[in-house]
């Protein structure tokens, strides 16, 4: 079974209700999937995304170049069960806005710029195929949609639910 990224965008009130009420946030992020299966919206536009199982990778990457927030684990516990490996984490709509404003400026050459794959494989980086330097690319195609679900968050004032499934 794989380990994936996932993110859920929640207005301030609804971050509020999930802070009060986590199994109704888990019904949530679970409606929302189910309906942009069907209907798959652009990342700027998404109340869901996921990074699949690059997110190991991107936090690696984005705590090597001092990225500002945690938008790989999220910065705030959210009380509750667990949702899939650990319970989710959130970050605030000031948080979401200086996550979007980092990454417009931070491009994935720039993360990946001096990164020996040898590194990723000497650091347990899920999920350990780091054997040439082509796998540096891996999360790439990933990286714009979620700087896209960002700048989309954060223009709406919206905060972030983060967790690993």
């Amino acid at each position: 079974m794989s380990m994936n990224g996932e993110y859920l965008r929640l207005i301030p009130a609804e971050l509020d209700r999930a802070l009060k009420d986590p199994e109704w946030a888990l019904d949530l992020a679970a409606e929302i999937q189910d309906a942009q299966e069907e209907h798959q919206p652009a990342p700027n536009e998404a109340w869901h995304f996921t990074t699949h199982q690059t997110w190991d990778l991107l936090g690696f990457l984005l705590r090597r170049s001092a990225f500002p927030v945690d938008i790989v684990h999220g910065e705030e516990p959210l009380a509750g069960d667990d949702w899939g490996y650990g319970p989710p984490r959130y970050l605030t709509p000031d948080r979401v806005r200086l996550a979007a404003d980092t990454l417009h400026q931070t491009t994935y050459d720039q993360l990946i710029r001096g990164v020996d794959p040898s590194e990723l494989a000497e650091a347990e980086i899920y999920p350990r195929i780091w054997d040439s330097p082509t796998s540096l690319e891996w999360a790439r195609d990933l990286f714009t949609p979620l700087t896209e679900f960002f700048q989309g968050a954060a223009s709406t004032g919206h905060a972030v639910l983060i967790w690993l499934d």
